[in-house]
């Protein structure tokens, strides 16, 4: 799963999750075309991707305190996909067992406020 937008962790992607979103309702149009639709959470930021600057890429990264990071990534141009990573500095192993309820825990801690997610893919599932 390639990530998006320009991370500023550069541990590599050890364990993703990849969320479904409620569909938005449709915006009212009164002149003109529809605005683009907007981060599902208060706490997306706009991460451009210098390859293509026409990409509308979101994210939201906060440190553990076990020592690796959580990445959250919303593009607005797949709406309906919340993605989570988490990055550690892990460069010749997997996720351990132990790391992915934890992993679990904190991107449902971050999404409450949409409630509760169908996960459409995972690595590594619980």
């Amino acid at each position: 799963m390639p990530s998006l937008g320009v991370a500023r962790s550069h541990w590599p992607v050890v364990g993703w999750l990849r969320l479904r979103l409620p569909p938005q309702p449709a915006p009212v149009l009164l002149m003109g075309s529809a605005p683009p639709p907007m981060p599902p959470l208060d706490v997306l930021e706009p991460n451009p991707v210098t390859t293509d600057p026409r990409k509308r890429i979101f994210a939201f990264e906060q440190a553990q305190p076990e020592g690796w990071v959580l990445r959250l990534i919303w593009d607005a141009d797949d709406p309906l996909i919340l993605e989570a990573e988490y990055r550690a500095p892990f460069y010749d192993r997997r996720l351990p067992r132990s790391s992915v309820p934890v992993f679990w825990a904190a991107v449902k801690q971050q999404t409450a406020p949409l409630g509760a997610l169908p996960v459409e893919a995972a690595d590594p599932r619980p």
